[in-house]
């Protein structure tokens, strides 16, 4: 596997830690529909809150959040409205991204609550 997916699956993995030690229900991990794929859909209170995670090994080309693009939003929306719909949930719904930079041994995570808006 390419070092690239090796880095992202551990993202994700650092993602869900950080989350369940937030008092964050894990719901679902890697739902896909079409063609989108959502990393976590996790619940906390009445606030189901759908994950996006970056993870980069530097911030020289920017921060991780920034490469989440306006085309990847429209598919996670339309992702996650199929998901409320064929689920029957009645929650509010935020966008987050969870932004990772592996600094040497360290990784230093970031969650961006209500990091995008959806329409």
């Amino acid at each position: 596997m390419a070092q690239h997916n090796d880095l992202g699956k551990k993202g994700e993995q650092l993602a869900v830690d950080f989350l369940l030690k937030n008092n964050y229900d894990i719901i679902e991990r890697n739902y896909r529909f079409e063609k989108a794929e959502v990393d976590i859909i996790a619940q906390k209170d009445d606030t189901l809150a759908i994950i996006e995670v970056k993870t980069r090994s530097t911030v020289d080309f920017g921060d991780p959040q920034d490469f989440v693009k306006p085309k990847q939003i429209k598919n996670l929306v339309k992702a996650v409205d199929e998901y409320v719909t064929v689920n029957d949930l009645d929650v509010e719904i935020r966008f987050d991204i969870i932004a990772i930079v592996k600094e040497g041994n360290q990784y230093n995570i970031e969650h961006l609550e209500d990091a995008f808006y959806h329409f």
